[in-house]
């Protein structure tokens, strides 16, 4: 799944990077099996990003295409790139249809209308973009739709334009569920929680296929632990869920308590839904080239990037 419109399907690419409200990061793919990574990352100024649905997103370009220009230099280079930007950028819907087009365009036109009505923006000046999600009885089928303001999509490939080409545009959590699946078959029901700086995204996937989705600002009033109770409520409910098989926790070990904050955040979620939680792990996708293990910390932060780059998108 992307968020620009390729012609072409080109060979994915060997680079990936990642903006976000406070770095930029990338990685390069190498050889081996698991394959080899390495990685550079650029704190931004405060500021200098700041991700949104409506308004502008790169405030300061200079120093988010300095910073690009660097962490690409560090793992050397990459005419085509793949880029991972925050969910925040896109408004992003489950939309069930009973009745399902034979034509592609016809397809492609029905869910642009259906989604239009959810969107605080003219959907027809949007990047769009969609994939299957689960069948439903008599026929029909829910897709996975993503919409993003064109121009704020643009500005992360401007500042990408100073040394790549960006081929690929996808969402972070789009990628770390990429990683999940790209780690191995997961048959059963599983939750993906993903924790970020300015926002928190709750996934529910079975059999390969997004059944829930949910994004919430750091301004929601809900703490997380309520946050993960009620998708579980009304997966029970409302989805004929019969337990998760696996929770993955993302991104908490990057806050300012750093892995143990994760171990808080963790137990906090486990005793909510009398399940594990455990850390997503890239282990088996891919190794870090300049050490043996990782921190919990770098390993969420390069967990999207390694998502990306694992293979064709599942989200």
């Amino acid at each position: 799944m992307s968020l620009v419109t390729r012609v072409f399907t080109p060979a994915r690419p060997s680079v990936a990077l990642e903006v976000t409200s406070t770095r930029v990061s990338a990685l390069r793919l190498g050889g081996g099996s698991p394959p080899s990574a390495t990685y550079a990352v650029e704190p931004l100024p405060a500021g200098a990003v700041v991700p949104s649905l409506m308004t502008p997103n790169v405030v300061d370009q200079a120093a988010v295409s300095a910073a690009v220009g660097r962490v690409l230099a560090a793992v050397g280079g990459g005419r085509q790139v793949a880029l991972v930007v925050p969910d925040s950028v896109a408004k992003v819907s489950l939309v069930r249809l009973e009745q399902v087009p034979t034509r592609l365009q016809e397809l492609d036109a029905m869910l642009r209308f259906q989604i239009r009505k959810s969107v605080p923006f003219r959907a027809d000046d949007a990047q769009f973009t969609w994939t299957d999600g689960q069948e439903v009885e008599g026929g029909g089928r829910e897709y996975l739709v993503a919409l993003a303001r064109r121009e704020l999509i643009s500005q992360y490939e401007t500042v990408v334009a100073a040394g790549a080409h960006a081929g690929l545009v996808d969402l972070a959590t789009f990628d770390l569920v990429n990683l999940v699946l790209a780690s191995g078959a997961k048959e059963d029901d599983w939750l993906l929680v993903h924790m970020a700086a300015e926002y928190a995204t709750l996934v529910i996937v079975r059999r390969g296929r997004v059944i829930f989705y949910r994004h919430r600002g750091a301004d929601g009033e809900e703490s997380l632990a309520d946050l993960v109770h009620q998708a579980s409520m009304y997966y029970e409910d409302r989805l004929s869920g019969q337990g998760f098989g696996r929770v993955y926790l993302t991104g908490a070990a990057e806050g300012p308590e750093g892995a143990a904050g994760a171990d808080n955040a963790r137990r906090a979620l486990a005793d909510r839904l009398n399940a594990k939680v455990e850390p997503l792990d890239f282990s088996g996708v891919a190794t870090l080239a300049d050490r043996i293990g990782a921190s919990p910390g770098l390993v969420d932060h390069l967990a999207p990037l390694v998502g990306v780059l694992a293979g064709e998108p599942a989200a």
